[in-house]
């Protein structure tokens, strides 16, 4: 009896998790149907069923990357296919997959329920409904602002109808981190000296990738005085929320200074920029390779140095349970705070002066090691199946495993093979850590039934 109620536990907990890929799967093949449907492309233009996949796919996972012309390929009804892929991808990473786990289940364990809880750092279980439903309200208000602040940009160059279309789709692709751009063929780059449009659309990712339990955070500090936020400060935010705080504006600065450093003089690129545009577009580069995709300079362009840190950046990504993508930015400084610890002979790992349980160290190990794996493998691949160079093959895996979106030009010349390896990397990169997030989190299921005696084992 015993064994048969493990059983059951197992079944049930396996076809939770496996619910998340298999959530996208069905999301993509709809988004395949629909974009293959005649009036979905432009007249005088063919859609095969590999190009509706990948564009599915990458619009579904957010990512951006693409192998036809967005703007002059698809239709208008095509193009709004595409954004409500991205609308439905961008929030299915947190909120459509949860609100399914948690109510298409009316046995739902009290292990899942709880499950759900401690991922969105819930005080209660009965604070679900309001968090999945305050979710849809953050984004739609935060995509309707950004709609608003599009519109002196667009309007006055493609008429007040067109503008502002453009508008809601750029703000729903930027906050969605999907980098997808339909009002011209080369992204963001004849725009790249314009203030306003560089600096909305960063705030529309930085916003989209900081993840939803900060904001959460910051709307418990709407019960408190004046007096009193002034007081408690950031001290009376949640460790988590302190902690992203940082990081993100540490990540943010730190590569914008490195890139400005390496692409300083290239002619290419920022070489021929005044000095405030080069800070500006630097910022930029630093926040559209953690998450969204979106070039103000051809990518190609960049040194191979500046290429490596793109590299970088794009595999930590954005923070948890957000609409970025990568290992995320607490995953990374866990990770290398374990490092630290152990370098320097401390028996725990401490952030903010709070411990880190030792779960979520070899939680953060496995996620990392998982995520640089598949990329390691399908750079492989692709080098040989496309002959592309290391650089190229490596920034095209990164970004799309990373759901990211940038290329250095190899997205346009990918052949068959080449193209299912990017869409087997962006299907991976955006249902892998969810779907490992769901498995660590059930503790019980991972326990070990036995223990074994220490083994003595040389590393180093």
């Amino acid at each position: 009896m015993e064994r048969d109620k493990k059983k059951k536990k197992k079944i049930k907990h396996s076809s939770a998790f496996l619910s998340v890929p298999l959530v996208f799967l069905c999301l993509i093949l709809l988004g395949t149907v629909l974009l293959m449907l005649p009036f979905s492309t432009t007249p005088g233009n063919e859609t095969s069923v590999l190009t509706a996949l990948f564009t599915s796919t990458t619009s579904v996972c957010v990512t951006g990357q693409i192998v036809v012309d967005t703007c002059t390929h698809w239709s208008l009804f095509g193009k709004i296919v595409i954004l409500a892929l991205i609308q439905l991808g961008g929030l299915g990473i947190i909120a459509i997959v949860m609100y399914f786990l948690h109510f298409s289940q009316r046995d739902m364990s009290l292990a899942d329920t709880l499950t759900l809880k401690d991922m969105f750092s819930l005080d209660d279980t009965k604070n679900l409904n309001y968090f999945f439903g305050n979710v849809f309200k953050i984004t739609f208000a935060i995509e309707g602002l950004g709609t608003i602040l599009y519109l002196p940009l667009f309007c006055p160059e493609f008429g007040a109808i067109k503008g502002a279309w453009y508008s809601l789709f750029t703000s729903i692709s930027a906050f969605c981190n999907a980098g997808i751009f339909i009002a011209d063929p080369d992204s963001l780059e004849k725009y790249n000296g314009s203030p306003l449009m560089l600096i909305v659309t960063m705030l529309m990712i930085i916003l989209g990738g900081i993840g939803y339990i900060v904001f959460q955070d910051f709307q418990g500090l709407r019960g408190m005085t004046k007096r009193k936020k002034m007081k408690v400060g950031l001290r009376s935010l949640k460790v988590h929320t302190r902690l992203v705080l940082m990081l993100t504006t540490a990540l943010i600065f730190g590569g914008a200074l490195i890139i400005f450093i390496l692409e300083y003089s290239n002619p290419e690129t920022f070489g021929n920029m005044p000095l405030g545009k080069k800070i500006l577009n630097s910022i930029f580069q630093s926040v559209t390779t953690r998450t969204a995709g979106f070039a103000t300079v051809p990518q190609e362009n960049l040194r191979e140095s500046t290429t490596l840190v793109s590299d970088v950046l794009m595999f930590i990504g954005g923070s948890p349970l957000g609409t970025a993508g990568g290992v995320k930015t607490v995953t990374i400084f866990i990770l290398l705070k374990n490092v630290y610890s152990y370098l320097g002979n401390k028996d725990e790992v401490t952030i903010l002066k709070r411990r880190v349980p030792t779960g979520l160290i070899r939680k953060s190990t496995a996620i990392v090691t998982v995520q640089l794996t598949v990329v390691l493998i399908i750079s492989m691949l692709l080098m040989a199946a496309t002959e592309a160079n290391m650089a190229d093959a490596f920034y095209e895996t990164f970004s799309a495993v990373s759901t990211v979106g940038l290329s250095r030009g190899l997205t346009d010349d990918l052949n068959s093979a080449g193209q299912i390896l990017i869409i087997i990397g962006m299907f991976l990169g955006r249902v892998g850590p969810i779907t490992m997030l769901l498995f660590f989190k059930n503790s019980s299921a991972n326990k070990n039934d036995i223990h074994f005696a220490d083994g003595k084992y040389i590393v180093g």
